[in-house]
């Protein structure tokens, strides 16, 4: 029985999904993109979305998309972590906004 109870609590706890959050302590955004807190690493301008999207959602949990109005030609997914959002071409992340700081290509 005890084996049953803990199944299911393990099942349960497994559909709850984490709430994005735009706070890091890992991440810094900066002029080139994203600074990596004690490394010499960084997530800059010019990377392929598929990685910066895996980073920052290893970091800050699932992002939600964000419509494209306002964005400049070339800008193809927004998407936000809290109040971080990213921007991105099909081939490239291309720009960062969190609240009245920006870095890059964003949206309007």
């Amino acid at each position: 029985m005890r084996t049953g109870a803990v199944a299911l609590l393990v099942l349960v706890a497994g559909c709850v999904t984490a709430t994005p959050r735009s706070d890091s302590t890992l991440l810094r955004p900066d002029s080139g993109g994203f600074a990596i807190d004690g490394s010499p690493l960084r997530i800059d301008f010019g990377r392929a979305p598929g990685g910066v999207i895996a980073a920052l959602t290893r970091e800050l949990g699932p992002a939600r998309t964000l419509p494209l109005d306002g964005c400049p030609d070339g800008i193809e997914q927004r998407l936000a972590w809290g109040d971080l959002v990213v921007s991105f071409t099909p081939e490239q992340f291309v720009g960062w906004r969190k609240q009245d700081a920006a870095a890059g290509q964003t949206c309007g």
